[in-house]
């Protein structure tokens, strides 16, 4: 019996999958890909690094492929991967004092950091995911597809790189997820979770006004507790600034400031959008704007990096509001806080 396997499904991802692969082999006892009709060398770059390759037929349906894939499974524990990710640290949690054999009492949420550089979006987003699974588990949902269980949910200090959402790589893609993302919408449109994942995608895609349309239309739905708020806030913010729609933004983060104020991504974008109402009213600018965004970068610094908040940037808490309050000071020609900052983000990104 295998104690933990590793379960992926593929297409077409020639570019990627090795160094998927290569990263996580020193770390299971077995590794499934199941390709869905690659036309490219994934099939034997898989082969060629150890993995056991099946393959299945593509129905336009994430869950089928990934329930398919963890069939031909027999471990105790499955940790799925995608081919554009990778193990980045923290290995030590897929261990067998983490993962015993013949256990499976949770399912096991990882970081994922995802590297991004759309603008408005820059940077390294890190979300939690479940994604070591024990056996019995699988998924339901065309797209954005999860699992299905009642066990608890774990977070492991396992972390997963991803450079998925950069823009070269989304338009090779091309529209794959959004076509499946409209057909669930037809038949669930009252899901606030498939409206914030086609925001998304709009927003990687530099779609201004349709993701601001849908990050709205996931917040009119979506409850106050759901896992991903936090990320819905924040990239709801950053989609109305980037539509011209800066009244809006500013009324959305006076409703939620109140339940952000440990968030260092939420004071981030106060920062731009302050800033950005002081270009627009520049009588305003030095007694009521700026202020406020010097403000919220400086309270961006005070908190510090939050990892642990579902869509959080790497740098909202440390370098980058470091680097925007030392560009924020030069405009102002106050030299000498200016060049603290600049030394302080310099420090801050040789530790990120």
């Amino acid at each position: 019996m295998t104690r933990l396997a590793l379960v992926m499904i593929a297409r077409d991802e020639a570019r990627a999958i090795a160094r998927a692969l290569e990263s996580a082999r020193p770390h299971v006892d077995r590794m499934v890909v199941l390709d869905t009709g690659s036309t490219d060398a994934t099939r034997e770059i898989a082969r060629a690094a150890g993995a056991q390759v099946r393959e299945f037929a593509w129905i336009d349906d994430f869950a089928a492929a990934r329930n398919a894939a963890l069939a031909h499974s027999d471990a105790d524990w499955n940790l799925v991967l995608d081919a554009d990710e990778w193990i980045a640290g923290g290995a030590e949690a897929l261990g067998p004092a983490v993962l015993p054999p013949g256990a499976g009492g949770f399912l096991g949420e990882v970081r994922v950091e995802s590297a991004m550089n759309q603008p408005g979006a820059e940077g390294a987003g890190q979300s939690w995911i479940a994604r070591v699974l024990p056996r019995g588990v699988g998924y339901e949902g065309r797209i954005h597809e999860q699992p299905v269980s009642q066990l608890p949910r774990v977070r492991l200090p396992l972390n997963l790189g991803h450079d998925g959402y950069l823009a070269e790589n989304l338009a090779r893609k091309g529209a794959r997820n959004e076509t499946l993302l409209m057909a669930e919408l037809q038949a669930q449109p009252q899901d606030a979770y498939l409206w914030f994942q086609l925001a998304k995608e709009h927003q990687a895609r530099g779609r201004a006004a349709q993701a601001a349309l849908c990050f709205t239309e996931a917040l009119r739905l979506a409850g106050p507790d759901v896992a991903w708020r936090h990320a819905l806030v924040v990239r709801a913010l950053i989609a109305l600034k980037a539509n011209g729609q800066l009244a809006d933004a500013l009324a959305l983060a006076d409703a939620e400031v109140a339940h952000w104020l440990d968030s260092p991504d939420f004071y981030f974008v106060i920062g731009e959008l302050y800033l950005e109402a002081a270009s627009q009213e520049p009588d305003r600018a030095l007694d009521h704007f700026l202020p406020v965004a010097e403000l919220a970068w400086k309270r961006c610094l005070e908190i510090g990096e939050r990892p642990d908040l579902d869509g959080a940037v790497a740098g909202r808490g440390g370098f980058m509001a470091a680097h925007n309050l030392a560009v924020f000071y030069e405009a102002l020609g106050r030299a000498e806080p200016a060049a603290q900052h600049r030394e302080l983000a310099v420090r801050l990104r040789g530790q990120a």
